[in-house]
């Protein structure tokens, strides 16, 4: 476990965004069985920066960052340059990152991280770095359970290491953009982006803080706003080709437009949102409908961000460690097999029978889920599925407090009961998802299990024990808040 406090002190704050958009034509990640490349460019993909550090009171800072900058093949970081600021003792720092990517792996995270050490007054451990889990966007690894999917090509690498240098990128003109500042937070009602993805009456979480940063002046424009959503970005399906964000990337661009300014930069994290989705809200699966629901979500931003009571003094504190989860148990391949026809017969029933489009829908992912299952069942045979497990081990949980406010960052991919448990027990606390490395898969509630859906099929991880460890050591980690 790693920690990181310091009493309340004065803030400094620093933003920065970086275009990570695909130079030419890639492999669109999210949907199986189709050979989907993109033609082009609907909304930029960002790497979004917030730097924050506080200062006790009585402590003077020292700056010198003439030196932070990283060229777009090879940065200064990676070349073992010095420190690019340098700071008085009493202080402390916190980096906050979002990517218009699907996933970000642990080992390029932690790649990142070190490179970032190396170069800014941080510890590793305080850099929180997640994935938006857009659908219309590059390939960030290669998922065990699309292993067998011969639509589906291998990662391309040299993207990968094209993000992790604007990350660095991105980290290091976040830091040489600080400046005193203030900060606040509201809470917005996210109602019309979606639901529950299996039960539209069901369990759901459509809180979302909206945390904003402006420079301590009168007047002062917001530097800065972080918003945190738990609900799947797919309004778009696998017939569109055009990189895009989805809805939050829409979203980001409304509140530019309409109530921050164009040179605030936005982070967006995707809550846990396993089983959550728009399925049951859209009306369409097009740019005009991600629109609609970003200006949805833009707009109850916008409802909240002038009721927000600004601090110039604030405590920051960031606590981590690593969970061992335990692997899921699979039922032999024959039995996977026989699952696999099941959810094709029910498919087919139900496109023969002119069933609703949302049902067709969750049946055709039950089939992706099936077929999932028995690629990792074939896995689970040998040394493969060890292999990939540990790849993702320890899963990492990450708890930030800003003031007030707690932020929880979670690996992986969870469903929303596991941070509505945590919510209940710890007020003022708000859970991020797909953050700091992936689990190649979901944990999923004990319903989900004996349901056999898709979710429970794309995994590897036992469930619902799994998220149940996560929520008990987080638990433990915010105690000590």
């Amino acid at each position: 476990m790693s920690e990181s406090k310091r009493e309340s002190a004065v803030l400094m704050a620093g933003a920065a965004k970086i275009d990570i958009s695909p130079k030419q034509s890639m492999f669109l990640s999210g949907y199986p069985h189709v050979k989907r490349y993109s033609t082009g460019i609907h909304d930029p993909l960002l790497c979004s920066a917030l730097y924050l550090s506080s200062f006790s009171r009585g402590a003077r800072p020292a700056r010198d960052v003439s030196a932070a900058t990283s060229a777009d093949s090879e940065s200064n970081v990676a070349r073992g340059a010095s420190p690019a600021a340098k700071w008085g003792d009493a202080h402390d720092d916190m980096l906050l990152m979002s990517c218009d990517v699907i996933y970000v792996s642990k080992q390029m995270v932690a790649r990142a991280r070190q490179r970032i050490a190396k170069s800014l007054p941080i510890a590793e451990a305080n850099i929180l770095i997640s994935a938006s889990h857009t659908h219309s966007g590059p390939k960030m690894l290669d998922p065990l359970a699309t292993e067998a999917d011969e639509a589906v090509p291998k990662t391309d690498e040299s993207y990968v290491k094209f993000v992790e240098d604007r990350i660095v990128d991105a980290a290091i003109k976040a830091h040489q953009n600080l400046a005193p500042a203030v900060i606040g937070l509201a809470i917005a009602d996210a109602t019309g982006v979606g639901t529950n993805r299996r039960d539209p009456n069901g369990p759901k979480d459509l809180q979302v803080p909206v945390l904003v940063v402006r420079e301590n002046a009168k007047g002062a424009k917001p530097i800065a706003a972080m918003l945190v959503c738990s609900m799947h970005p797919t309004v778009l399906h696998e017939d569109s080709t055009l990189v895009s964000g989805d809805f939050p990337g829409l979203a980001r661009q409304y509140l530019q437009k309409h109530v921050l300014g164009e040179n605030c930069v936005v982070l967006y994290h995707t809550g846990p949102a396993g089983n959550q989705s728009p399925r049951h809200v859209t009306r369409a699966n097009t740019f005009a409908e991600a629109e609609r629901l970003g200006t949805i979500l833009g707009e109850a931003a916008a409802k909240v961000i002038p009721s927000i009571d600004y601090e110039s003094e604030v405590t920051i504190e960031v606590r981590s460690t690593g969970v061992e989860l335990p692997l899921r148990t699979f039922t032999s391949v024959e039995d996977a097999e026989k699952k696999l026809e099941r959810a094709v017969a029910r498919l087919k029933e139900l496109r023969e029978s002119g069933a609703a489009k949302t049902q067709v829908r969750t049946a055709e992912t039950d089939w992706f889920g099936a077929q999932e299952t028995l690629t990792i069942a074939r896995a689970a045979q040998g040394p493969r599925l060890n292999e990939v497990a540990r790849t993702c081990m320890p899963a990492e949980i990450q708890v930030i407090r800003i003031g007030a406010w707690k932020f929880v960052a979670w690996q992986g991919e969870m469903f929303i009961e596991f941070a509505l448990e945590v919510k209940a027990q710890s007020p003022d606390t708000f859970l991020i998802s797909y953050a700091n490395g992936e689990l190649q898969g979901y944990l999923v509630t004990k319903q989900a299990v004996e349901e056999g859906g898709y979710e429970s099929g794309n995994a590897i991880f036992k469930s619902p024990e799994g998220g149940e460890l996560m929520v008990k050591r987080t638990l433990e980690l915010l105690k000590g808040m």
